[in-house]
């Protein structure tokens, strides 16, 4: 294969910024910004793109891996759904570098995958050698694509170092489909944070390696500002926070084994962000936190249950009190921030949030599961929007934060204990963590009603 057919691989990647924006169409064109105190420089977006392309490979490799393994009737639509991420780059890479690159580019990603799936039937089938032989073909891949990209990056990216990156993908997803087939789900779902954690680091170096290579097509902006790197830890949370609560969903409605391991992978990701809160505003704000949300979990649960219950006006009461909560909620908020957070921009942010919860959850009951993981997409990517909006919101709160070469080790003080009128900002930003995270909490107290119901 030729160095330049592998750069343009390589370079392909630039491709996502246009092609998957997150938040809005930014405008990177002759970008004249503060680079320390803006989340969306080209560099940033890049960034963030790359962490919803690379994650989203690995928590859809991981569902299709277990919907493989059990047979299960939605399987051939998670492979889509995954088949839709590589095609996603692909077109991208069609799109500039024409059909030979685009082609190239996917056979080696469908190889990649291919053998996770030869491992998956060899598993089934209890073939302990084309289990073997999947792993030392993916062994045989980690090696041949750490050393062509190590070249086409002019050694930016080292071969070994990109070697034990691939690696621990590998072993990441490996480790998830074992430990799940052997029934050991606490171990399988760290094992699916990790992979999915693991993601975010390989998305920072490969953005970082692309803008130092070619930084006149960044404006010279860089990845890993205190700024980018607070918008990278929101993508993570939020968009692991709608991962996980689309799997819960599912287990929960069909009473599968994993259930309270996947809540509990669920809780562990709602603990990381409530700590954060409490980190950050006091155990005063985190208490008003919880107490506030409450009334929004019921909303879910409600739903969930009426759903398992078959109960339509039950589903139909909890919609209502979701959509009264979401315009009370949205004028509430618009009114904190002085209207810089328009209250119908804000009501339909949280209603799409709903209406793509809902509908794959809907979707996937009535089998209708082409939707559902349409669904599941979409609900994952929409998260990466409050992630930019959240973090735009703190450094323009704390600018003096975000003014060195990394992300604080500490988030700033706010005093909320006794809050005045000059805390409404910080008030408005853990309420706005609050809104986009009631769900997860909503399937803690689901899975404990679906225990007792069981």
């Amino acid at each position: 294969m030729k160095v330049n057919r592998i750069l343009m691989l390589v370079m392909s990647l630039l491709l996502l910024v246009p092609s998957f924006a997150m938040a809005a169409d930014h405008d990177d064109e002759g970008y004249e910004g503060d680079e320390e105190a803006d989340v969306a420089t080209p560099a940033g977006d890049l960034r963030a793109d790359l962490d919803y392309l690379l994650s989203e490979h690995a928590y859809l490799a991981v569902v299709a891996m277990q919907k493989g393994v059990d047979e299960s009737e939605d399987f051939e639509e998670a492979v889509e759904a995954l088949d839709g991420n590589t095609e996603d780059l692909t077109e991208a890479i069609t799109d500039v570098y024409g059909e030979e690159a685009g082609q190239t580019f996917n056979d080696m990603w469908n190889d990649h995958i291919d053998f996770f799936v030869d491992y998956v039937t060899a598993t089934a089938e209890d073939d302990e050698e084309s289990r073997q032989e999947a792993l030392d073909n993916l062994e045989q891949y980690r090696d041949d694509f750490s050393e062509f990209l190590s070249e086409a990056t002019e050694g930016d990216l080292p071969a070994g170092d990109l070697a034990d990156g691939l690696q621990a993908h590998v072993d990441d997803l490996i480790g998830a489909f074992d430990n799940y087939v052997e029934e050991d789900f606490e171990a399988a779902y760290q094992d699916i944070r990790d992979a999915y954690a693991h993601m975010f680091h390989l998305s920072e170096d490969l953005a970082g390696t692309i803008t130092e290579q070619f930084p006149e097509d960044f404006d010279n902006t860089t990845v890993n500002t205190p700024a980018v790197d607070l918008r990278s830890e929101l993508n993570h949370a939020f968009s692991e926070h709608a991962a996980l609560a689309i799997l819960t969903m599912q287990k929960g409605i069909d009473g599968e084994e994993d259930f309270d391991e996947a809540a509990w992978a669920l809780d562990e990701n709602t603990a990381d962000l409530t700590a954060a809160v409490e980190d950050v505003y006091g155990e005063e704000a985190g208490a008003e936190f919880q107490e506030m949300w409450d009334e929004h979990i019921d909303f879910f649960v409600d739903y969930v249950n009426a759903t398992a219950e078959d109960d339509q006006q039950g589903q139909e009461e909890a919609l209502n009190s979701l959509e009264n909560y979401r315009d009370d909620f949205s004028a509430f908020l618009s009114e904190a921030t002085e209207g810089n957070m328009p209250q119908e921009e804000l009501a339909d942010g949280l209603q799409a949030h709903v209406d793509q919860l809902i509908t794959a959850f809907d979707s996937y009951v009535e089998g209708d599961f082409d939707t559902a993981y349409d669904n599941v997409r979409e609900g994952i990517h929409h998260m990466y929007m409050p992630a930019e909006g959240l973090a735009a919101a703190v450094v323009t709160q704390f600018p003096e934060d975000f003014d060195g070469e990394a992300m604080p080790d500490e988030m700033p003080e706010t005093g909320m204990g006794g809050a005045t009128s000059g805390d409404s900002g910080a008030t408005m930003i853990w309420i706005t963590l609050g809104a986009f995270f009631t769900l997860a909490a909503g399937f803690i107290l689901f899975r404990n009603r679906l225990g007792h119901r069981q």
